[in-house]
């Protein structure tokens, strides 16, 4: 059956209000729930940046049954990989092996902060294949000296290693990255309902005689009960999507998505994503990723502020129909 989760946005709300959103996400009956690791929100008016690694650790405390996902984090240059390991072992711990570590290449948006520059997009790729396989050895639990291209450790060793061990769910978005990655990873994610991707890993899994795992999309709403308002807060804050991740990879700042997205109108925005109340208008919108071969597809209802409404009056019900729709 499909799993329908709950995004946990890190760039619309604070860390108090993000757990205190995962709490009623799963009172209501999702699946799973993702959350984003970001420095900065993709346009100021999201507003919100918090650190998505303790906000994972109150959120796995605070839940006790949805599956839980880092969506996704880049273990090349903010984090170290051995950093990466550690967290997401610590966390796979609080959360009684409900986690999921998702691993990407990045975007220039959160990674140029450490003033290392930004590498070209060959390079990302290679530098994420060889942080997995030193995430891998490191959540052994192992002793590892490990001296790659990119990366090195010395006599580093995870000690808290959780009974459950950590799922890679790792973004793979063409050939090349299927190709170097897919048999690094246990479950792929996508954002968009491309059944190339998803017959390029469901061949290089046969191909190796690896269990096929899960596959794990996201894709915007923006509920309200008056569609012109859904549509102005889907505008503000998410035009940004329109740029394509092609673009939206290499940006650098709030500023620059601001102005790059500066001719995006509101119906362009509407055209692409669910707005207003209409529930089977979102259900359409995910029916392409469960045709696609889409297991888990969690939806990211638009605008911090809205969350506990969404929550309160839509979710359940949208549950249900996307449940007897597609489930």
């Amino acid at each position: 059956m499909t799993a329908f989760g709950y995004t946990l946005m890190t760039e619309q709300a604070g860390p108090k209000d993000l757990v205190r959103h995962a709490v009623s996400a799963e009172q209501v009956g999702f699946d799973f729930e993702v959350c984003s690791d970001h420095y900065s929100p993709w346009l100021a008016t999201q507003g919100h940046a918090p650190n998505a690694w303790p906000v994972l650790g109150a959120v796995a405390h605070a839940t006790s049954n949805v599956d839980l996902f880092s969506y996704v984090t880049c273990p090349t240059m903010r984090y170290h990989p051995a950093v990466v390991a550690q967290q997401a072992a610590t966390v796979q711990i609080l959360a009684d092996g409900r986690f999921t570590l998702g691993l990407g290449s990045g975007e220039n948006l959160n990674e140029h902060v450490v003033g290392q520059g930004w590498p070209a997009a060959g390079r990302r790729l290679d530098m994420l294949a060889e942080a997995i396989r030193l995430i891998r050895e490191l959540l052994s639990g192992d002793l590892v000296d490990f001296h790659g291209e990119y990366f090195s450790v010395d006599s580093a060793r995870v000690w808290d290693v959780p009974d459950v061990p950590v799922g890679l769910a790792v973004s793979m978005t063409g050939d090349r990255s299927l190709e170097q990655l897919a048999v690094l990873a246990d479950h792929l994610v996508n954002t968009a309902p491309d059944r190339d991707v998803i017959h390029g890993w469901h061949s290089a899994r046969q191909g190796m005689g690896l269990a096929e795992g899960r596959i794990i999309g996201q894709l915007p709403i923006c509920w309200d009960p008056d569609r012109d308002t859904a549509i102005a807060r889907a505008h503000d804050q998410f035009r940004w999507f329109a740029g394509g991740w092609s673009v939206n990879a290499d940006l650098p700042t709030p500023a620059g998505f601001a102005a790059a997205t500066e001719f995006v109108r509101p119906e362009d925005v509407a055209a692409e994503i669910p707005c207003g109340p209409d529930l089977d208008a979102v259900v359409a919108a995910v029916k392409p990723y469960r045709d696609a071969g889409f297991t888990d597809i969690a939806l990211v209802q638009i605008g911090g502020d809205s969350q506990d409404r969404f929550l309160a009056e839509a979710a359940e019900p949208l549950l249900n129909a996307l449940r007897s729709e597609l489930g």
